[in-house]
């Protein structure tokens, strides 16, 4: 009991010096609730204070909340801190572009991040309004941006808030121009971060200059150039920003590409940061998209498309026989990727280590480049090192960049016109995507991909299962010895097993309490009789799936 008591006391003092730097009075109010409640809330206190939120190749992500383990205004003014005094020791110069979603707290975080920016003497650019995130990536690049900062949580909980950090040319090179931020400049940042000491000597400037809607103008000409202005335009689509903030952007860009509006779903087309109709806003997630399907029943769609509430990514949904069906990332990201190649653009196509190995077939039969990277955007538009140009990359969470000098991230606003185009132009031929899909799987055969993914609420969980199938790695999967087991350790928490049919990569999520194995099997098509082949794969992922979760204690 001593103990504990010695350790509430040193916790309480922690907490206390915490206060007395904080800069916003309702967090202040929020942890002397939390101090004045213990030792009932010693539990709840002892989280706040497990430790600072890391800066990573993520940046910032976590729930709202006083305390270092939180997004809040002295967690950010701090990451503010380190950022500005990093790009100033790495002799970056010229502005830092800020964007925002319209979660909680996302603008004042913004704002403050403009305002240490320029405490410093460096100009600030803050984006006019709550935008999609690729809207912020394209920014960077378009005004030669020192930096970029977008303050989103993406597609994760009401509660989580997150801040995310891209390097202009100067600091990024070429590669990483408009990009996230890879190893050293996060190890560098955070460092940084830790450096900064009391907040009330930060200095603090003007707002900074609020850029104008011709920034998003540009954005929206950019992006409806990425479709071929002679195609065929005929098609009804569907729309879901999923309380985000994708709405706007996306149906301008689809109007100025020479589509017909979307339809968007009512309930859910304008921001709300509190996601009333889902329980996350997530299109992966089970009933994201049921309101979505239902407009698309009641407006006769031929597509059905949603963005997540940062529209960074795009999900699609087909009329598969008397119902709509979720396309897979896989599935979308192959045909976009067909599509650019038949549309004759070569250069370098690449994914990553968890998507599906069709684009890699697909690249080597049509002697195009192909490169396959770690999971993240920030490795995919690295892809190649520069030898050959990108000109797509995706990843199976309905990632997609079709564009790379237009935003060098993945875009779900960009990826929903390239995919509404190839439906036109498929339906104009009396055909559908799920036609094409079927092509695809004569060519190279069906490759059936699913996810085992476990949210767990408590991280040991996560750590027991990669110790476990470190430790006793199975030799056979679905009867077939495995010939290769591979683990990526130190570079990357990752462990990947083949067999000549089938393949799992096994990782904890970056961004959100899951453990997730990636499982395809590859069934080729005989005597033209896709459906057979598909229905042989869906039963092999099916029982993949159990051999997985036993070896992983799951």
């Amino acid at each position: 009991m001593a103990a504990d008591t010695t350790d509430l006391d040193d916790l309480r003092a922690r907490a206390e010096r915490w206060l007395a730097d904080d800069p916003d009075p309702a967090d202040r109010a929020e942890l002397r609730a939390v101090l004045d409640g213990l030792p009932g809330t010693a539990a709840d206190l002892a989280d706040r204070f497990a430790g600072p939120l890391t800066f990573g190749t993520a940046g910032l992500r976590g729930p709202l909340r006083a305390g270092p383990n939180g997004m809040n205004l002295a967690v950010v003014t701090r990451a503010a801190a380190g950022l500005v005094g990093w790009l100033a020791a790495q002799g970056g110069e010229g502005p830092l572009v800020i964007g925002y979603d319209a979660r909680r707290g996302s603008r004042a975080f913004a704002e403050r991040t403009a305002q240490v920016a320029t405490g410093t003497g460096r100009p600030a650019l803050l984006l006019p309004r709550p935008l999609p995130t690729p809207v912020l990536a394209f920014a960077v690049r378009q005004l030669g941006a020192v930096a970029g900062v977008m303050v989103t949580a993406s597609h994760n909980p009401p509660q989580d808030n997150g801040y995310k950090v891209y390097l202009g040319a100067q600091l990024g090179g070429e590669l990483g121009a408009g990009a996230q931020i890879v190893p050293p400049a996060d190890a560098g940042i955070e460092a940084a971060i830790r450096a900064v000491g009391a907040l009330a000597e930060v200095p603090l400037g003007p707002a900074g200059q609020l850029l104008g809607d011709d920034l998003v103008a540009a954005y929206v000409d950019r992006a409806a150039a990425v479709v071929d202005p002679a195609g065929p335009r005929d098609l009804k689509v569907a729309y879901t920003p999923l309380h985000g903030v994708g709405a706007a952007a996306l149906t301008a860009a689809f109007a100025r590409a020479g589509f017909g509006v979307p339809g968007v779903v009512p309930e859910q087309a304008e921001p709300d940061p509190a996601f009333p109709t889902v329980s996350f806003p997530n299109p992966e997630e089970p009933g994201a998209v049921d309101l979505l399907v239902a407009l698309a029943d009641r407006i006769g769609a031929d597509l059905a498309v949603a963005n997540d509430p940062d529209a960074d990514r795009c999900a699609v949904a087909v009329r598969d026989g008397g119902s709509w069906r979720m396309l897979r990332g896989d599935e979308v990201g192959a045909l976009l990727a067909d599509h650019l190649m038949r549309r004759g653009v070569t250069g370098l196509y690449a994914t990553t280590i968890v998507s599906s190995t069709l684009l890699r077939a697909m690249t080597e039969a049509r002697g195009l480049p192909y490169d396959e990277t770690l999971t993240g955007f920030k490795w995919i538009v690295r892809a190649g090192g520069g030898r050959e140009p990108l000109v797509f990359g995706y990843e199976e969470a309905l990632g997609y960049c079709v564009a790379p000098g237009h935003v060098r991230d993945k875009d779900g606003i960009t990826a929903a016109l390239a995919v509404a185009e190839l439906a036109a132009g498929l339906k104009a031929e009396g055909r559908t995507l799920t036609d094409r899909l079927d092509e695809l799987a004569a060519e190279f055969g069906v490759h059936h991909t699913d996810q085992l993914s476990v949210r767990v609420a408590d991280l040991r969980v996560i750590t027991d299962s990669m110790a476990r199938i470190r430790a006793a790695t199975p030799t056979t999967l679905l009867g077939h010895p495995v010939t290769e087991a591979s683990d990526l350790l130190p570079d990357a928490d990752v462990v990947i097993l083949r067999t000549d049919t089938a393949r799992v990569v096994i990782r904890p999520s970056g961004t959100e309490p899951k453990l997730k194995a990636y499982l395809e099997v590859v069934e080729p098509v005989t005597g033209g009789d896709v459906a057979a082949s598909r229905r042989r794969a869906r039963a092999a992922v099916t029982e993949l799936r159990t051999e997985i979760a036993a070896a992983l204690g799951l």
